[in-house]
């Protein structure tokens, strides 16, 4: 099947319902990969694979073809088959007739024109409806709730099944194992239905338009534009109004107002540089800029020649250190793992951080305020 994209997509659906200009704006760039896209993309073919495997098919396995397999992506391929086997065997417990659907091509276009995608697997029964959505990054921890993608994808699994299944309840599943991230949210059909007719629809019509307003936050992060999107240069730079004040004579409020735009501010600033960066390499001659060789590491030619080299000169050429803990997990597997060392492993203290009040970890002890 060849690799179309559809324009209102359910991976942007976020972005475009709260940016709806985006859509236009970033579509003068082309579309490009990254070493993450390309790795997201093989960890979901092995899921794909052992998913269909558990409940009796005979698909090709995709391993011997993949360029960046390894223990943890088997590991976390793995995890999601089990997560998604315990809902299916949970429903077919409850409903004779439940269904399960991998990589499920979905069409919501009765809401968004042209608007399709496909689900990495859904899971049908009487009155209830799963969508599960595999998530491989670990930059950013993505939440089912009220999750714009997976509402979308829950839209054209409803459209499918609704003639054969009475569907009340439908629950999104985000799997995101290597942050150990697992999110459940439930919704009424009725409130999918609302939703889609009152959110979705409006922002698709003026999206695909371009029509709407331009709106900056969280969703700028994947938009192609952000890089050169005006709206998000004035919020970032409307924090030279307090004119690198020192700390302490800024106002309570102040600094809480800057706390809340430092990161999106620091974020903007490194997009601007890299889109510079590029289009310099593209030909582009900025007036103040130019673009020089970097800073490089020595290097040996042939490391095999090297050692034997050196050996020969009566040294020895290798030193030996303790993998990582990391890099040990991963070298030894994460059952194997816990099974041979996990006693002598520990997590300190981390250090000290200040963050959102919406961030979902636990808030520290001050020794400070505990003694005051």
């Amino acid at each position: 099947m060849p690799d179309i994209h559809a324009r209102f997509s359910p991976s942007s659906a976020d972005r475009l319902i709260h940016c709806p200009p985006s859509l236009v704006m970033g579509e003068q760039f082309g579309q490009e990969s990254s070493v993450y896209a390309e790795e997201g993309t093989e960890a979901h073919s092995l899921c794909e694979y052992l998913l269909r495997k558990a409940i009796g098919g005979e698909p090709e396995d995709p391993r011997p073809g993949m360029q960046y397999y390894d223990t943890e992506m088997q590991e976390c391929a793995e995890g999601y088959r089990d997560a998604v086997m315990e809902i299916y065997e949970q429903a077919r417990r409850e409903c004779g007739d439940a269904m399960i659907c991998i990589e499920q091509r979905i069409d919501f276009s009765a809401w968004v024109k042209q608007g399709f995608g496909t689900s990495d697997c859904v899971v049908i029964s009487s009155g209830k409806l799963f969508v599960i959505d595999f998530k491989y990054g670990k930059g950013v921890s993505v939440s089912a709730e009220d999750n714009s993608q997976l509402k979308c994808y829950a839209l054209g699994a409803y459209s499918v099944f609704s003639p054969l299944y009475e569907i009340n309840e439908i629950t999104l599943v985000i799997y995101q194992p290597r942050i150990s991230n697992y999110s459940r949210w439930s919704l009424t059909t009725e409130a999918l239905l609302t939703w889609a007719d009152e959110v979705l629809r409006p922002a698709a019509e003026l999206a695909l338009s371009g029509g709407g307003e331009l709106s900056c936050g969280s969703w700028c992060r994947f938009c192609k534009a952000k890089a050169v999107c005006r709206k998000r240069a004035e919020e970032n730079l409307a924090l030279t109004r307090y004119e690198f004040a020192n700390p302490d004579v800024l106002e309570d409020d102040e600094i809480n107002s800057i706390l809340a735009q430092i990161d999106d501010l620091v974020r903007w600033a490194e997009d601007v540089k890299d889109y510079a960066l590029s289009e310099a390499l593209r030909g582009k001659e900025w007036h103040d800029w130019k673009v020089v060789e970097g800073r490089a590491n020595r290097k040996y030619t042939d490391d095999k020649k090297v050692a034997e080299a050196v050996t020969a000169a009566g040294f020895d050429p290798y030193e030996k250190k303790l993998l990582s803990v990391s890099a040990m997990e991963k070298f030894l597997g994460k059952k194997r793992f816990q099974e041979i060392i996990g006693c002598l492993v520990y997590r300190p203290t981390g250090k000290p951080a200040l963050v959102s009040r919406d961030d979902k970890r636990p808030e520290m002890n001050n020794p400070s305020v505990d003694f005051a």
